[in-house]
């Protein structure tokens, strides 16, 4: 399955399901196949996405230290790189007014 997030404000973003599931978790949202983040709702989300970013760099970070090797780069894709193009989704449709939906 695929998540295709839709807004009046951006061009369609898609994220295979696996992703996208865990991005919607991430922002207190259902991963069912239809859904909506209002606006007013979007800062919040941009926040613990953020955070969940922050936190995810940082246990790599203590991980490497702790093997005293450098970080992990090149085979594993890190929730910033997959985050990114929805956070300025939320980022652009939020200042637009509109909302992102999918699976309409």
């Amino acid at each position: 399955m695929l998540y295709k997030f839709k807004s009046k404000a951006t061009g369609d973003l898609i994220m295979l399901e696996p992703n996208g599931r865990r991005v919607l978790e991430i922002i207190g949202k259902g991963a069912g196949p239809k859904g909506i983040i209002l606006p007013e709702e979007m800062a919040a989300a941009i926040s613990a996405l953020e955070a969940a970013i922050a936190r995810e760099e940082q246990e790599e970070q203590a991980a490497a230290d702790e093997a005293k090797a450098a970080p992990r780069g090149g085979d594993n894709v890190s929730l910033r790189q997959r985050a990114v193009p929805f956070v300025d989704m939320l980022r652009r449709a939020s200042q637009a007014g509109h909302e992102i939906v999918w699976g309409v």
